[in-house]
């Protein structure tokens, strides 16, 4: 009955450490479930202006390398190999703008069952901080989360 319950889950990374161990304990999670996994990373936008001055500093067969996205899908590929050298299903989706909000709204669009975040941030008086990624999450989530303790 739980299998049922979370087939699909969201998972937020930003390739810390603390993040990626967050990962591994949904990877555990998910294997013992049968669930899909979606790894989400957000990424802040980039002004074209500092863009384009990167770009003009690189080799030109380089310059697709830079954009603010980059970064982002590295992290999210190297963390979703580890989770496919498991035999899960992993798909991607890096999204610009605030990290909350991005892994709510892939799990809205993907229509999770469960969202698994780190606690990083959530320790002491930090927890109040209304921009706690975690915190947002459990507040706003349309669907169970499960908070990692990390730190």
């Amino acid at each position: 009955m739980i299998a049922a319950m979370f087939g699909t889950m969201v998972v937020g990374t930003d390739g810390s450490e603390t993040a990626l161990q967050a990962v591994r304990e949904a990877a555990d999670l998910a294997i013992e479930l049968g669930a899909v996994v979606h790894l989400v990373s957000a990424y802040e936008p980039v002004a074209n202006q500092r863009l384009q001055e990167e770009r003009e500093s690189i080799p030109p067969d380089l310059e697709w390398l830079i954009n603010p996205r980059e970064d982002v899908r590295a992290a999210l590929e190297d963390a979703a190999e580890q989770l496919r050298a498991r035999d899960l299903t992993v798909e991607t989706h890096p999204r610009e703008g605030d990290p909350a909000d991005a892994i709510l709204d892939v799990a809205e669009e993907q229509q999770a069952q469960l969202i698994v975040v780190g606690n990083k941030g959530m320790s002491g008086a930090k927890r109040f901080l209304l921009g706690s990624v975690p915190n947002k999450i459990s507040h706003h989530a349309p669907c169970s989360v499960l908070i990692i303790r990390t730190t």
